[in-house]
């Protein structure tokens, strides 16, 4: 069981992120269909790295090219996993007009301009409310953000059906209903880090991000009748901007 577990979550890391992990662990579908439950959990160490980066270079620079070199840190941890989710569901929401097109618009490789303005307001977005908390707010808002945002994406795997019925999905094994054990499971590690920060911000925050993937799991029911791996990218996406907005509003 012990194994099995580890299993899990070394295929969750070779998933989620690019960081390499040992050849044993090997591929399976059925293994795929349990990594969502590790999604915060990746999601702390994602946060924590960019944090240490955070207050490593805030010892040599000024706070906004911290900030930047911690934003640098967590893409290239992830191949820009997430950001590509976001671009691709703003293009195929932006852009089609039923189902089948804003599926066809999401699985082109090209990026169009919803999906360019959106990755830029997305970092621009970060930037400016990670460089306006105090400096020693933002080692806990990134621990803590990247964890609840990701929460955020599996609570729609747990609520929604996916939309796709295309079987070559690369999403569809990961993409399988959530049951309440998985669920309450990926929920310990949203919960657990948010005693790093003060009750009321704490509440803000996460209050923000459940009305931003509220919003983006309303358009995603009405359009698709369901999510994609892209619209779980960019719920991760709004709702790390939207708890990282609701910290600011506190400072």
């Amino acid at each position: 069981m012990i194994r099995r577990e580890l299993a899990t979550f070394f295929a969750a890391l070779g998933y989620f992120t690019r960081l390499p992990v040992p050849g044993w662990v090997g591929y399976s579908p059925d293994g795929l269909a349990r990594v969502a439950r590790y999604l915060p959990a990746i999601g702390l160490l994602i946060g924590g790295v960019g944090a240490l980066v955070f207050w490593l270079a805030m010892h040599v620079w000024a706070q906004p090219v911290a900030v930047v070199l911690s934003m640098v840190a967590t893409i290239a941890l992830t191949g820009a996993f997430h950001e590509d989710g976001l671009a691709d569901t703003a293009d195929g929401l932006g852009g089609g007009w039923d189902k089948a097109k804003i599926l066809a618009i999401m699985k082109d490789s090209r990026v169009g301009s919803y999906g360019v303005i959106a990755i830029v307001l997305a970092l621009l977005g970060k930037f400016t409310l990670l460089a306006t908390l105090p400096a020693g707010q933002v080692v806990a808002a990134l621990i803590v953000g990247h964890a609840v945002s990701r929460f955020c994406a599996v609570s729609m795997m747990a609520t929604m059906d996916y939309a796709r019925d295309d079987e070559t999905s690369k999403a569809r094994p990961v993409a399988a209903r959530l049951g309440l054990g998985p669920f309450l499971f990926a929920l310990v590690f949203a919960a657990l880090p948010l005693l790093l920060l003060a009750p009321e911000p704490a509440l803000t925050a996460v209050t923000l991000a459940a009305l931003a993937i509220l919003w983006l799991a309303a358009k995603c029911r009405r359009w698709l009748g369901g999510y994609t791996g892209d619209c779980l990218g960019a719920v991760q996406q709004l709702a790390e901007i939207a708890f990282y907005l609701g910290l600011a509003a506190h400072f």
